[in-house]
């Protein structure tokens, strides 16, 4: 409890110093001042994690006091790199005023930039926002780009002062003059010929922003409210009793566990306890207190998360082309293997025209109605369950992203639900857990590190609500170590919840389960067995269907549906065939996919 009074203390601290930066005069409303984000802080110990809240806490601030929101609309450009880039230069406006007035503003800056470029991975086009970033902020706020990144940066660098170098000096004359400012950096975006200009990004994502989507976020956000208030009064969300005491003793027969005689739930969950309590080989958790169930927005501001969403945005614009056409493929052939049928003969419905020669005939005939029967895909779910692991971090994880926004549109537009999911844990190196266990020293302690499942986006909420949530993943410092089994039991208990008649978890990984902590006092395959143990008993005695995608490791280790992605030009024919393949075939026959 001391811990939390602390945490909020300081929370309450850094958004009421904002508020008071943000003050132009103490006559203004307060209202203006709700805009600034309360801190996103987990833990007051997190260093990291205090000094980004801070520093977007203060960024807020300045942006309310220092910029104009009409004269930034005024020459914003269309397109995605563009935009980008327009935002990144008036937001190092705004922070470079701020910075030259407060000194530890300042110095929260230059700490937080230079561990975030430092960590940046900017090796092609699709990283020329950052890119810009860097070198903007080092010739107008006399930012030192990190050693280890200035080989990274020097062809960029070449390019920018090529172009734009001339125009770049003179920016430090304009930044109190913010239309003046804003004129300059139009130019220079058009100087460097982005091929992004004739793109709108309101029409490309085909969003009507009126009072009925309005609405429907509101309730949306009401049944997160709601789904938050039972899960905590519910015993299943206790990650403990998420995890089947699955045994790893082989000599134990698969048979010994069948459960196809038995319909009911509890009944198989008796039994499989039973069964595994002759044997002391059980997957076993230390403590689950510090686990965590996040919805993405819990784990970052909103302003950062449309940036991510931005950069996200910027390496999907040079795949649009690609894009298009699977998706468009994708739903063809999806609509096209439905078995469609046809309902006739009723007294409402659509005309059936072919009945119409006998009403000419025949005037005292009359009408003929026909219904289309309901699709199968309408009682479909899929969960994407996608590793956010460490070793993901730069081009998987991206391709990880990439895969759940094109596969969530186009199922969307088919009629199937589509629920993402994200695993990872709280911290390296064990975290809260480690500390506890180092207090006891206990033997053999199990699972040793604190778990961290993400909600990027629930089956019942649109994608145009929760697209922005994706960008999540590109965050430095989300991606840490992976506990497979654990997190494909949380997917499979929230999906074994849900109405629909058809249920498909859908992993998407890069290999074996890793965590440090816990490898290091248990036995080295203590998290690889429980993975297949998990897996195995998924596929043999549940009517949930699961399936991998290996992002460039072959996954078919522990799935017997697997395919493997080298890179995102792969998810072409091969993968609309697979996935469709996945939908058409019965969901009891067993196919290892290719």
């Amino acid at each position: 409890m001391a811990d939390n009074s602390e945490l909020e203390i300081y929370k309450i601290a850094i958004h009421s110093a904002a508020k008071a930066i943000a003050r132009k005069s103490f006559k203004e409303k307060r209202e203006k001042f709700d805009k600034i984000t309360k801190p996103k802080i987990l833990s007051i110990k997190n260093k990291e994690e205090i000094l980004e809240a801070r520093v977007v806490s203060d960024s807020e601030a300045l942006k309310i006091k220092y910029s104009n929101e009409t004269l930034f609309n005024k020459n914003q450009p269309n397109g995605t790199i563009s935009r980008a880039i327009y935002n990144i230069a008036e937001k190092i406006r705004y922070e470079k005023i701020g910075s030259d007035q407060y000194k530890g503003i300042k110095n929260n800056i230059n700490q937080f930039y230079n561990k975030k470029i430092s960590e940046s991975n900017v090796h092609s086009q699709n990283f020329v926002a950052d890119a810009f970033e860097a070198y903007l902020r080092n010739k107008v706020m006399n930012f030192d780009i990190p050693k280890n990144k200035k080989e990274d940066f020097k062809r960029w660098n070449e390019i920018f002062d090529n172009k734009v170098s001339k125009k770049i000096a003179s920016l430090t004359q304009s930044l109190d003059n913010q239309h003046e400012y804003s004129t300059k950096i139009k130019s220079i975006i058009d100087d460097l010929e982005f091929q992004d200009q004739n793109q709108n990004p309101k029409n490309t994502q085909n969003e009507d922003d009126n009072e009925e989507d309005k609405k429907e976020q509101d309730n949306e956000k009401q049944q997160l409210q709601d789904q938050e208030n039972n899960q905590s009064k519910n015993p299943e969300f206790d990650m403990e009793n998420l995890v089947p005491e699955i045994d790893f003793d082989p000599s134990l027969n698969d048979q010994e566990i069948s459960l196809e005689d038995t319909d009911n739930e509890d009944i198989k969950t008796s039994r499989v306890q039973k069964k595994i309590s002759k044997s002391n080989n059980k997957y076993k958790i230390f403590t689950n207190q510090f686990d965590k169930i996040l919805e993405a927005s819990d784990l970052i501001t909103d302003e950062e998360i449309l940036k991510l969403r931005n950069n996200l945005d910027v390496q999907l614009s040079s795949l649009q082309s690609f894009i298009a056409r699977l998706a468009n493929k994708l739903q063809r052939k999806l609509l096209a293997k439905q078995n469609r049928s046809w309902n006739f003969d009723l007294e409402e419905g659509l005309l059936d025209a072919s009945k119409l020669p006998r009403i000419i005939i025949d005037p005292f005939n009359s009408l003929s109605y026909k219904k289309e029967k309901d699709i199968d895909f309408k009682d479909t779910i899929v969960t994407l369950l996608i590793d956010n692991s460490g070793s993901m971090r730069g081009r998987p994880i991206t391709i990880a992203a990439i895969c759940a926004d094109i596969l969530s549109r186009t199922l969307e537009r088919c009629s199937v639900k589509v629920e993402i999911l994200g695993f990872t844990t709280m911290n390296w190196k064990g975290g809260k857990s480690r500390e506890l266990w180092m207090k006891h020293k206990k033997e053999s302690p199990g699972r040793l590190n604190d778990l961290c499942h993400i909600i990027y986006k629930a089956a019942d909420t649109p994608w145009r609500r929760s697209k922005n949530n994706l960008g999540l993943m590109l965050k430095e410092g989300i991606l840490k170590e992976n506990i497979d089994g654990e997190a494909i039991l949380w997917a499979y208990n929230r999906l074994k919840k849900r109405k629909e008649e058809r249920k498909i978890i859908m992993v998407i990984s890069d290999g074996a389960p890793v965590d440090d902590s816990t490898l290091s006092v248990n036995q080295p395959s203590y998290l690889e067995l429980h993975l297949k143990k998990v897996v195995n008993w998924i596929e043999k005695n549940s009517e949930i269907e699961i399936n991998a995608i290996g992002i460039g490791h072959d996954v078919t280790n522990y799935y017997e549906k697997a395919i493997k992605i080298a890179d995102v030009q792969e998810l072409g024919d091969a993968m609309v065939d697979q996935l469709v393949d996945l939908f058409i075939n019965s969901p009891n026959k067993k196919r290892v996919l290719n």
